[in-house]
């Protein structure tokens, strides 16, 4: 048996992976192993290591791994078998991972739900997904009460905070836990993602996808037992989760977690914190980067930049790399259908090639190809379509779209690219009809069907426009009934509570007619043209 690298405190472990990084050894428990077999194998072998900070309270692997035994525990008293879907209604913390950890071990399916989403967003997840159980943050109240039915459809419900029903089950210390086999292609988790029909589209990932995207994703980041990343992106989104917080966990990491971005908070935390590892989209790193309160804070332990959401701007990444020489900066991109990452633009590329996404991951290939599903030519534009381990299993409860989207092993991202001659990947369009504000996915259609619920609203279009800090937020475009009057004032109110604030217009404008062609189909095209000028 190989023995840690010099100088590296830590428990004798039984399989080795070598790390890019000078003298770096990882260990993990075995590449076989699914993300809850992993998390034990560390409670056994590193039990005093510290795997969150939350609010200032440590915990180590083995109060951590205890936790979610006992939350599994509970569920198994109460009948609950391998498959039944619980879902977290939770902001971030400690308490989501411990759940979704607890789903894991106990062979259940995770089901994190966006704490953005306005009432009747979450009551159509609650209804198409049949979750069982509900585990929720007692400040998301206000939401749950506006949908009481199927509040109250739930057999069991634990709530974090107020009475703290969830950390009581939490310390329970039962024995009473049977370890289920846990078989590769088990529903781990569902993650609802807008969907291009207005109707959000559970993402189902197995067990193998998650264990994949652990080991592709902490391969690529070079994550160790000594990194510290800091989470403050929610970690009810695949990324936050699948990209930083199980990838940590799985190579025996520390992750401190906040329960939002705040740069003076964020900015003190990165310092006391000792963090090493910061993920954000590039809306967090201009604010960052402008913050007064950045020229006073020590950051030496940091090695590593993230980002994702969307390319970085050539002058922002010149900026990091100016005022932060020894920190690496690393894009990924993906959607949550590959887990959600697919291609990584590494530090040694970061300028030069500023704007491309980079080259696949690990385990991972991709191509571009034309509408018959042949690869294209470089510098020509196509589908980007990718394979791997990570890849979903499908879309709940509908086949249509998996079929649709999943060709021959190949997952089909709805995103047009282009290779250049030295195969780094550029996102060019995308092909399916969305933007991205500051990180989240905003549909076009399905504030538009919002929008004509509208009596005064004859027409209504919605497309991105570009933002400094958010890089695109939406603007509508209105065509009022004859005899009708609107205000902006009056359009926000009607979208109050029935979209979550990130998808309200950001600006709109008034119109006599929406130019269509021949067939009556809106030219989205044309209305952006006119936002640029051309």
């Amino acid at each position: 048996m190989l023995s840690p690298a010099a100088g590296r405190k830590g428990p004798p472990q039984p399989a080795l992976y070598c790390g890019k990084r000078k003298n770096r050894v990882f260990r993990t428990g075995g590449v076989k192993m699914f993300v809850g077999q992993q998390l034990k194998w560390h409670a056994i072998h590193q039990p005093d290591h510290i795997i969150t900070s939350y609010r200032g309270k440590k915990t180590t692997y083995a109060q951590f791994y205890r936790q979610s035994v006992n939350v599994a525990a509970f569920f198994q008293k109460k009948g609950y078998n391998k498959g039944d879907m619980i879902a977290l209604f939770l902001h971030n913390s400690d308490a989501l991972l411990i759940a979704y950890y607890a789903c894991q071990l106990g062979g259940f399916t995770a089901m994190p739900v966006n704490t953005k989403l306005a009432p009747p967003e979450v009551q159509y997840i609650f209804q198409h997904s049949e979750a069982k159980a509900l585990i929720y943050d007692s400040r998301l109240l206000h939401i749950l009460h506006e949908i009481p039915r199927e509040f109250h459809q739930f057999q069991d419900r634990l709530v974090v905070g107020g009475e703290d029903t969830f950390r009581a089950v939490a310390g329970e210390n039962t024995d009473a836990f049977m370890t289920p086999q846990i078989e590769a292609d088990d529903t781990a988790v569902v993650f609802y993602t807008s969907g291009t029909t207005g109707r959000p589209k559970g993402v189902m990932l197995s067990a193998a996808n998650v264990r994949a995207a652990a080991q592709i994703w902490s391969e690529a980041m070079d994550l160790s037992r000594e990194d510290r990343v800091h989470i403050v992106t929610p970690l009810f989104h695949c990324a936050a989760c699948h990209v930083f917080s199980i990838p940590s966990i799985y190579r025996g990491g520390t992750m401190i977690i906040e329960e939002q971005f705040s740069p003076e908070k964020t900015l003190e935390t990165m310092e006391k914190e000792k963090v090493t590892v910061f993920f954000g989209v590039p809306a967090m790193y201009s604010i960052l980067l402008n913050a007064p309160k950045m020229a006073q804070v020590d950051l030496s332990y940091l090695r590593l930049f993230c980002y994702g959401a969307s390319p970085m701007p050539y002058e922002r990444v010149r900026q990091l790399k100016t005022r932060f020489p020894k920190v690496k900066v690393q894009n990924l991109y993906g959607q949550t259908e590959n887990a959600p990452a697919a291609s990584t633009l590494t530090d040694r590329f970061a300028l030069e090639k500023a704007g491309s996404v980079g080259k696949a991951l690990p385990q991972t290939e991709i191509q571009v190809v034309d509408a018959g599903g042949s690869p294209v030519p470089a510098g020509e534009v196509g589908e980007i379509i990718v394979k791997g381990p990570q890849v979903m299993k499908g879309y709940l409860k509908n086949e249509e779209e998996t079929r649709r989207v999943l060709q021959n092993g190949w997952l089909y991202s709805g995103d047009l690219g282009r290779f250049d001659e030295a195969g780094f990947l550029y996102l060019v369009d995308r092909k399916k009809d969305m933007l991205i504000r500051g990180g989240e996915n905003v549909y076009p259609v399905e504030v538009e069907e919002v929008l004509y619920e509208m009596p005064e609203i004859l027409e209504a279009a919605v497309v991105g426009i570009p933002h400094e800090i958010y890089g695109e937020v939406p603007k509508a475009y209105i065509v009022v009934k004859k005899g009708e009057t609107l205000t902006e004032e009056k359009v926000l109110a009607h979208c109050s509570g029935k979209l979550a604030k990130y998808k309200w217009p950001a600006e709109m404008e008034f119109l006599q007619a929406l130019p269509r062609n021949a067939s009556g189909k809106v030219l989205k095209h044309v209305l952006r043209k006119q936002l640029s000028g051309v």
